[in-house]
C-alpha cells in the first residue's frame, strides 16, 4: 500500500468489481426482466450466453490488441463501450434486442481481464503474482455479491419512481454510466511504463520486473505457448462452467424452489457470493505461500487448484437432493468459496509462465471460461426446464471431477523468448 503499484491494484479492483456488476446484474433483474420480455428459462440462458460468445472467441485477440496499444488506452475504451452495453441492456424490448446487447457487452468486455493481467506483469513483483490476482478477483466477487442487494434495490427505488422507464432499465442505465466514470479516472491516473509514473520511487523501480519495459516485445511464440497453457484452459473451462451457474442461476433457483420474493433471493445470493470474496484473496495468498516455501510452481498452483475443485465438488453433493433452504445456501457459500481458491491460481499461471506475453496468455487460459459461459446457461436452464434442479447441478459435479483430474496432470512450463532459450 505503500507503493504506486497498491493504487494501480486498487483501481483495477474497482473495475474487476464493475465489470462482474454489469455482467451479473441481469441475473438478479432476470425474473423480473424475464415477466416485462416474455422469455422462458432457455430463452433468458441463450441472452445471458450471448455475452460469452464474443467473450470467449476474442479472448486471445483482445490480449494481444491490449499488449500493442497498452493498458492505459485499452482499458479506457474498453470501460466506455461496456457502459454504453449495459446501458443498450436496459433499453432492451425483446429477445432479440437483449441478445444483441449482450453480445455488445461480451465483445467490450472481451479485451478486459487479459489487458488489466499485462498491467499487473509491469508493475507486480513476480512473487506476488497470486496475490494480486487474488485482490483483484476478490473484487470482482465483491461486485457479484453486491449486484443482487444493490440491483434490487435499484429495481424497487427505480420502480417507485413512477417515469416511462421500469426499475429494472434504471438499474442497468446507473451502472453503465458508473463504468464510464471509471474508465476517465483510469486514463487520467494510470501508465503503461512505470518509470514514467511521476510519483514512482527508486526502492519500487527495483522491484518490478525491467524487461516488461523494453519498448519492442518479442514476437509470440504460438506454439509453445499454446502447448503449455491449453490444460489450464481446460480446467479453466471446467470452472468457468459452475462459476456461471452461481452467477446466472442462484437467483432464479431460490426464488423458485423456496418461493422467495425479490428482496429475500437477492439477500441470500449476496450471502452466498460473499464467500467467493474470501476465497479469491485466501486462494492467491496461499499459492504464493506455496511456491515461496517450496520454490515448486507446479506444485503450488495445482495443490491450490485441486483443493478448490474437489472441495466445490463435495459440497455441492447436498444440492442432488431436496434440501432445508439453510442446508441448500450453507452447502452453495462453501461450495463457491472453494470454487474461487481456483481463481487467482488459473489467471497467476500466464503471469508465472510467460510475463512477457501475459495478456495473450491469460487470453488463451480465460477462453476456457468464456466457452462455458456460451454452453453453461443455456444447458442449464434448458435442464431446469426439462427435468428441473437436480440434474444440472449433477452436471456440474461431474465437470469440476474431470477438471480437476486434468488438473492433476498439468505441468505449466516457462516459456522463454526464443533467443534466451536457444542460449539455455
Amino acid at each position: 500500500m505503500h507503493r504506486v503499484r497498491g493504487r494501480v491494484l486498487l483501481m483495477l479492483c474497482v473495475m474487476y468489481a464493475i465489470s462482474y456488476l454489469d455482467r451479473t446484474n441481469i441475473s438478479t433483474a432476470g425474473p423480473t426482466m424475464m415477466k416485462a420480455l416474455h422469455l422462458d428459462s432457455t430463452q433468458f440462458g441463450i441472452a445471458v450466453s450471448a455475452f460469452s460468445i464474443p467473450y470467449a472467441l476474442l479472448q486471445i485477440f483482445g490480449g494481444n490488441i491490449g499488449e500493442r496499444f497498452g493498458a492505459r488506452k485499452s482499458l479506457f475504451w474498453i470501460g466506455v463501450l461496456w457502459g454504453v452495453a449495459t446501458i443498450a441492456t436496459g433499453f432492451s424490448v425483446g429477445l432479440a434486442s437483449l441478445v444483441g446487447a449482450r453480445l455488445l457487452l461480451g465483445l467490450t468486455e472481451s479485451a478486459a481481464f487479459p489487458t488489466a493481467t499485462s498491467a499487473m506483469a509491469r508493475w507486480v513483483p513476480p512473487d506476488r503474482n497470486g496475490f494480486a490476482q487474488g485482490i483483484v478477483h476478490s473484487a470482482s466477487r465483491l461486485g457479484n455479491a453486491v449486484a443482487p442487494i444493490l440491483v434490487g434495490a435499484l429495481i424497487i427505488w427505480g420502480d417507485s419512481l413512477n417515469t416511462a422507464l421500469a426499475g429494472w432499465q434504471v438499474s442497468f442505465l446507473l451502472v453503465g454510466l458508473l463504468s464510464a466514470v471509471w474508465a476517465l479516472l483510469w486514463m487520467i491516473s494510470y501508465r503503461d511504463r512505470p518509470a514514467d509514473h511521476p510519483r514512482v520511487g527508486t526502492q519500487e523501480l527495483s522491484e518490478i520486473p525491467r524487461e516488461l519495459e523494453k519498448a519492442a516485445r518479442p514476437a509470440v511464440p504460438w506454439g509453445r505457448l499454446i502447448r503449455s497453457i491449453l490444460p489450464v484452459t481446460i480446467v479453466d473451462f471446467g470452472y468457468g462452467w459452475v462459476l456461471w451457474v452461481f452467477l446466472t442461476w442462484i437467483p432464479g433457483f431460490l426464488a423458485d424452489v423456496y418461493d422467495m420474493p425479490l428482496q429475500k433471493y437477492a439477500l441470500f445470493t449476496s450471502l452466498v457470493l460473499c464467500a467467493g470474496v474470501v476465497g479469491d484473496t485466501a486462494g492467491g495468498v496461499f499459492a504464493d505461500r506455496l511456491l515461496r516455501r517450496t520454490g515448486n510452481l507446479r506444485f503450488s498452483r495445482r495443490t491450490v487448484l485441486l483443493t478448490g475443485l474437489i472441495g466445490s465438488l463435495v459440497c455441492l453433493i447436498p444440492l442432488l437432493f431436496a434440501q432445508s433452504m439453510t442446508v441448500a445456501t450453507i452447502a452453495l457459500a462453501l461450495s463457491f468459496f472453494f470454487l474461487e481458491l481456483c481463481n487467482a491460481t488459473l489467471w497467476a499461471i500466464p503471469m508465472d509462465v510467460a510475463p512477457e506475453w501475459s495478456g495473450t496468455a491469460s487470453g488463451m487460459m480465460n477462453t476456457g471460461f468464456g466457452l462455458a459461459g456460451i454452453f453453461s446457461p443455456i444447458v442449464f436452464g434448458a435442464m431446469v426446464d426439462t427435468v428441473g434442479w437436480q440434474w444440472p447441478f449433477g452436471l456440474s459435479v461431474a465437470l469440476l471431477a474431470a477438471a480437476a483430474l486434468v488438473a492433476g496432470f498439468m505441468n505449466p512450463r516457462r516459456v522463454l523468448p526464443r533467443g534466451v532459450e536457444d542460449v539455455r
